[in-house]
């Protein structure tokens, strides 16, 4: 007869998942992974966290991987609701980091609107390797936008025109459409708009976004998750580096 504790755990769509430690007895045994690739001490780290990020996302090992890929979260208010997605990085300076959108419809848009507060998290697996930025954004101008804009492949930004992104999409009546068709429209009326342009404008309401950092910490996954972590804040016009617990 099966234990309370067997069954709480058959109840459950996903329970504790993990992999079988190396000297296991039973195969089917799941530990959670432990992080060794490596550490992080206070002497590895640069007194400018800009130039820290950019050493390791340009380290060798994440090569082949596509380390810009970030997650952006953002809250409206004043119901302080939370929203995550997954963006690219596209430009570091020293004022902080950039992603590119829609800043007209998009759930994003809405949020920075009430709360110019938003976060990024950036995962390396094959280092073990986090770091998060939290600070106020700001909207690039057209200018500046542009010249990022003008790298696009033509469809990304004839589809930068054409989305209005998290709008609803309708179905159009006719047998398995779900609401693409639309959106296909949406696209061929803006290739009618620009044929034989070549140099498309930057959408009045699309372009960059640039946090600026007040906190940003660097992780390193560590046995027994005794990670690494060390957090900058500004001190004036430097910053204060302070090891935190895991």
């Amino acid at each position: 007869m099966a234990s309370n504790k067997d069954q709480s755990k058959a109840s459950k769509l996903i329970f504790a998942p993990g992999e079988a430690p190396p000297d296991s007895a039973q195969p089917t045994s799941q530990q959670a992974a432990q992080f060794n690739v490596g550490a992080l001490n206070r002497d590895d780290l640069d007194a400018d966290p800009f130039q820290q990020f950019h050493k390791w996302f340009s380290d060798p090992a994440l090569k082949g991987t596509v380390p810009e890929t970030v997650t952006l979260s953002t809250a409206e208010l004043p119901s302080g609701k939370v929203s995550s997605r997954m963006v690219y990085l596209k430009e570091l300076d020293d004022r902080g980091w950039v992603i590119y959108s829609n800043w007209g419809t998009s759930r994003k848009a809405r949020d920075v609107e009430s709360n110019p507060y938003a976060s990024l998290c950036f995962w390396w697996k094959p280092l073990e390797r986090q770091v998060r930025v939290e600070g106020p954004c700001e909207r690039l101008t057209s200018e500046e936008s542009q010249v990022y804009y003008d790298t696009r492949a033509r469809g990304s930004r004839i589809g930068a025109w054409a989305s209005q992104q998290s709008s609803g999409l309708q179905p159009n009546g006719s047998s398995g459409d779900d609401g693409r068709a639309q959106l296909e429209q949406q696209v061929r009326d803006v290739e009618k708009k620009f044929e034989g342009v070549d140099n498309i404008p930057v959408p009045d309401f699309w372009g960059g976004l640039r946090v600026k950092p007040e906190m940003v910490e660097f992780w390193q996954g560590r046995e027994s998750r005794l990670h690494d972590r060390f957090k900058y804040t500004r001190d004036g016009n430097g910053w204060e580096i302070e090891r935190l617990n895991p």
